[in-house]
C-alpha cells in the first residue's frame, strides 16, 4: 500500500493533527487484521456500512470504511513527527497481503520507546 497524496490538513479544537490519506489500493479486511496487530481496531456498524476505528494509543488514531481507497489519521501533536513515519511504514511493510511483521515489530518497539520519553519522561 501506497499513499498516494494526502488533503485536508488541518489541527483540531484538542491540539492533534488531522490528514486524509488517498491510498492506491481499497482497505480490505485482511489489511485490518493487519493493522490490528499494532493497536485497537474496532468496527462501528451504526455508523455506516464498513467504518472502522483503529487506535494506536498515544500515538494516532484512524477512521475510515472498508472498500475505500481513503481514511483519516489524526496525529498526536507532541509525537507527531515521529508517529506519522510509522503510520508510512504500517503501509510500506503491507505489500500485496504479505506483510513484514519483523522489520514493522522492530519500528513498533522503537516508536513507542520514543513516544514513551517524549510524553512521560524516562520514567520506567
Amino acid at each position: 500500500m501506497r499513499i498516494l497524496r494526502s488533503n485536508r490538513h488541518k489541527y483540531c479544537a484538542d491540539g492533534s493533527f488531522m490528514k486524509e490519506f488517498i491510498l492506491d489500493t481499497e482497505v480490505t479486511p485482511v489489511f485490518l487484521e493487519f493493522l490490528k496487530h499494532y493497536g485497537s481496531l474496532e468496527m462501528l456498524p451504526g455508523l455506516g456500512e464498513g467504518f472502522y476505528k483503529f487506535e494506536k494509543t498515544d500515538c494516532f488514531s484512524i477512521k475510515g470504511f472498508l472498500n475505500e481507497s481513503s481514511f483519516e489519521v489524526r496525529f498526536k501533536k507532541e509525537v507527531m513527527e515521529f508517529t506519522s513515519d510509522f503510520l508510512y511504514s504500517i503501509l510500506y511493510c503491507y505489500q500485496n497481503g504479505k506483510p513484514d511483521y519483523t522489520t514493522l515489530n522492530r519500528r513498533d518497539a522503537a516508536l513507542m520507546e520514543r513516544v514513551k520519553t517524549r510524553l512521560h519522561g524516562n520514567k520506567s
